[in-house]
């Protein structure tokens, strides 16, 4: 099969049934990532006011913000180890390991009794959630030809959009349920083991990291996974850029991106005013049953932000393949990063307040700028490094990303805190979505990969 790109030939023409079959269980496997780590967003209030009930709200803003950290520190060293593993040992059996962890102790953070106990699980969790994204890109990566390589990957990082969808849904149905709350919507994390059995049934490793390991066996200086071998002369500068932009990508993340459907969870707890006593007409009545059901009411205006914003985010990951087969990774990236801070700024300065009918179509725009560069991570880090370091510096570049944004992390939580800043949430994202001029401005260092194959 001819991997230059033909101008006739669609970017599926030839893919046989087993592209297809690697592209499904490694966007299952993203799908369920997100999810592990979107419900936590989806029930963070819940699970406070359960477990911190008798704290102040900017405490418990700090104990989120610390959560926020672990799981972003666990996910980078968690990125950088399974992906070094993964150049060592195969992505099937790498990718095996890392569902099994995020499964198995989001399941046990129902379990939870203490706010130390979920943040030690939200660690163990992203060290299976940052592992899995470094092996699945690599493994799709390595499968697809090179026509297709933008496509797939753009496809592949856009199912995480399925993920918090999920997430969002579980919010809505389980965590607004009384019955069964944050510790049900946590529960539904031990689903994805079982997508473990069928990768080790199906999948095979790629042919080039089966090449990349007999080299390797013959020649030690083409030994895979070695951490070190991706600051050598070469290799430093596409390990360095890498790992930016990824800071940048996930610092906007959880700084600005995660917080536009808390502009409809705004909305809605003015248009639901808790009475002054019970049995008043006017209001919603004090009394249990009425506020369990504004309670509900306000989840679902967020959880449908969240899922405006998610969608929206999801058409900017698919669209990322195609804008960067017409005009270039950096042309795609430069795109985005502008749009991301031009939106943000719009939404949570302009429009903050606004009804429903003005929100919901900005949120839907908004996700989709704010999002969409990540789509280019999964294409853009893979076609940086050799076959014998593609899992490694994949991983290092997205979870040291997540290690550096966790300092953002800190940073919004000392913003918001009104013992400290103080500054209200409009004012913090707008500080923070400035990081996107950072990253437009790395731009102009990062190579160009457009139309090359992969090295080998």
């Amino acid at each position: 099969m001819n991997d230059q790109p033909q101008v006739t030939q669609r970017w599926y023409a030839g893919l046989t049934g087993y592209h297809w079959l690697v592209l499904v269980i490694a966007s299952l496997g993203w799908v369920f990532d997100i999810f592990e780590g979107q419900i936590f967003v989806a029930s963070m209030e819940e699970m406070a006011g359960d477990l911190l009930e008798e704290l102040s709200e900017g405490a418990r803003e700090r104990h989120n913000t610390t959560a926020f950290s672990f799981y972003l520190i666990g996910g980078a060293l968690g990125g950088v180890f399974f992906g070094a593993l993964s150049d060592r040992i195969g992505r099937t059996r790498t990718m095996i390991l890392t569902i099994l962890m995020y499964s198995l102790f989001t399941c046990l953070t129902a379990f939870a009794q203490a706010w130390w106990q979920v943040l030690v699980l939200r660690f163990l969790v992203a060290l299976g959630t940052g592992g899995e994204w470094a092996v699945a890109s690599a493994m799709v990566a390595e499968v697809f030809p090179q026509r297709a390589r933008a496509w797939s990957l753009g496809i592949f990082h856009a199912s995480s959009v399925l993920g918090t969808w999920l997430a969002s849904l579980a919010g809505a149905v389980v965590v607004a349920n009384p019955a069964l709350g944050w510790r049900g919507a946590f529960l539904i994390g031990v689903l994805p083991a079982l997508l473990t059995l069928w990768i080790r049934w199906r999948l095979r490793e790629p042919d080039r990291w089966v090449k990349a390991r007999q080299l390797a066996a013959e020649d030690h200086t083409q030994r895979t996974g070695r951490l070190q071998d991706l600051f050598a002369p070469g290799l430093a500068k596409n390990t360095l850029i890498g790992i930016s932009l990824a800071t940048i990508g996930l610092a906007t993340f959880w700084g600005v991106h995660v917080f536009g459907k808390n502009l409809l969870r705004q909305w809605a707890d003015g248009h639901y005013p808790v009475a002054a006593a019970a049995g008043d007409p006017g209001g919603v009545s004090a009394g249990q049953p009425d506020q369990a059901w504004r309670q509900a009411a306000v989840k679902r205006w967020e959880m449908l932000g969240m899922f405006l914003v998610t969608t929206g985010g999801g058409l900017g990951l698919v669209s990322f393949g195609p804008i960067c087969e017409r005009i270039g990774r950096r042309g795609a990236f430069l795109f985005f990063h502008l749009g991301g801070l031009a939106s943000a700024l719009i939404v949570f300065q302009l429009l903050g307040g606004q009804s429903p009918y003005v929100l919901c179509p900005a949120l839907f725009v908004f996700g989709f700028l704010t999002l969409g560069m990540h789509a280019g991570y999964a294409i853009y880090f893979p076609e940086l490094f050799p076959t014998r370091l593609r899992g490694t510096g994949a991983g290092l570049c997205f979870n040291g990303g997540r290690l550096l944004a966790a300092s953002v992390i800190w940073v919004r939580g000392w913003m918001r805190d009104e013992e400290l800043m103080g500054l209200t949430l409009e004012d913090t994202v707008s500080i923070l979505s400035l990081l996107f001029l950072v990253g437009a401005a790395l731009l102009l260092v990062a190579p160009e990969t457009k139309g090359r194959d992969l090295p080998t």
